[in-house]
């Protein structure tokens, strides 16, 4: 088991994540990261990745040390079945999980897949109840404990997603939780599907749950949605409550805004809680960027940890004091620990500091005058436009949109027509501007 990283706490700098007088925290002193990328990531809008691809991914999270990957959702076609098959006949040191819905057919599905997890999921709010599957509690419950029974009865781990638990009262969620634990689940997933928790509810709901005797014996994860930018903040503050199975995502990708992104929440818990994870740091970029081009979905260029500009540094300022002080100086940890390189950049807001270690690196000798004349060059408005930038970007995002748009109306109501026979009542001309049927 290898170590956890910490931030540097030296003369020179005071780590306040580790103060005398913080809150007592539930923090575990090991995590082991679930990884849903080839679940709930490719439900990412447009994305649908190869049988290679989805090899190529769960053969990269199992070698960076991913302890649960769901490899697809068998339920969904006869062709994703058998990619699921096909990725759970190989080896892996990772569990390998396929999800199903609290329906006895799915969970077949995922039996015959012959994978060790079987995460069975099921909405459990009164809304969902009312409105959508339209069961009382009682019969919800029992149906959930059915399908649970069902998956342990033929060898596999039957864990359990509660959908919309953030947004259930307590009570009705317990019924849920003590009904699939007396059924036989193994692990608790309490899923914030809207992402609508604040970190402080999400530590106070996982406290409450964790104290319940009636749960002693189950293992608590969280599945936190990105709907108001909370699923890393979330997720780190059910794991401090003493959530020990996180799910992630790699780069945040999944439905709506996404999911808690692996790489932001691995590095949080090494760095700022001290927590082991078990994942190899140095490989980080390596997955973020094999996945990025597989998904075809390009990151934010302020991406955390893998984007663009995590590492890039244009102000005179901080690169003086990198080249003074070192990384520590404006970085809190250096690019080399996630497998990536510092970039410099020349520009509007470059200092004497920047020319002089790039004449450096050319080994060239210049003067203070010829310095401040580069400068003056370097910061002219022709060097720093934006223009060109800008109508880059317009067409890029232009271009996403239309392969990313799913499949669209007219050829919707074409299918429909070829497979029935019946002409929609609807002018396809019409329909023609719209890019996607919903």
């Amino acid at each position: 088991m290898k170590k956890s990283h910490a931030l540097p706490s030296n003369d020179f700098l005071f780590d306040y994540n580790q103060a005398d007088d913080l809150p007592k925290l539930n923090v575990p002193k090991e995590v082991i990261i679930w990884d849903e990328t080839l679940r709930d990531g490719e439900q990412t809008p447009g994305v649908a990745l190869s049988l290679e691809e989805k090899i190529e991914i769960a053969h990269a999270l199992d070698d960076i040390g991913v302890g649960v990957i769901a490899i697809g959702f068998p339920a969904v076609s006869i062709e994703e079945k058998e990619i699921v098959k096909k990725i759970a006949s190989e080896d892996f040191n990772a569990k390998l999980a396929a999800p199903a819905r609290a329906v006895l057919n799915d969970v077949n599905h995922s039996i015959d897949c012959d994978v060790e997890e079987i995460p069975i999921f099921f909405p459990v709010s009164r809304l969902a109840l009312q409105k959508v599957v339209k069961k009382t509690p009682e019969e919800a419950v029992s149906r959930v404990q059915k399908a649970i029974e069902h998956a342990k009865d033929h060898g596999v781990v039957p864990d359990f997603v509660a959908m919309d638990a953030s947004r259930t009262h307590y009570n009705l969620l317990m019924q849920f939780l003590e009904g699939a634990v007396d059924a036989g689940a193994n692990k608790l997933i309490i899923a914030d599907t809207v992402g609508c928790l604040r970190p402080d509810s999400m530590h106070n709901l996982i406290t409450k749950i964790k104290n319940e005797k009636s749960l002693k014996s189950a293992v608590i994860s969280v599945h936190c949605h990105n709907d108001f930018g909370l699923s890393t903040a979330n997720t780190l503050a059910a794991v401090a409550a003493g959530a020990n199975y996180p799910h992630v995502c790699i780069n945040g990708y999944g439905e709506r805004s996404g999911n808690c992104p692996l790489e932001e929440l691995v590095l949080s818990l090494e760095y700022l809680y001290a927590v082991n994870t078990n994942i190899r740091i140095e490989k980080i970029y390596e997955l973020s960027t094999l996945t990025e081009a597989y998904f075809g979905l390009p990151l934010s260029v302020h991406k955390a940890i893998v984007g663009v500009n995590s590492f890039s540094h244009e102000s005179g300022l901080h690169v003086n004091a990198i080249i003074e002080g070192g990384s520590e100086t404006i970085e809190p940890f250096a690019p080399s620990v996630v497998g990536r390189k510092r970039r410099y950049f020349l520009g509007k807001f470059s200092g004497r500091s920047n020319i002089e270690y790039v004449m450096k690196l050319l080994n060239i000798d210049v003067s203070d005058e010829e310095i401040d004349k580069i400068l003056q060059e370097i910061k002219k408005p022709i060097h720093v436009s934006r223009k060109q930038a800008r109508e880059t970007m317009k067409i890029i995002k232009e271009k996403i949109f239309e392969t990313y748009s799913g499949i669209p109306a007219i050829e919707y109501l074409r299918l429909i027509h070829k497979i029935t026979h019946k002409k929609p009542s609807l002018d396809l001309d019409k329909l023609s501007k719209y890019s996607v049927i919903f």
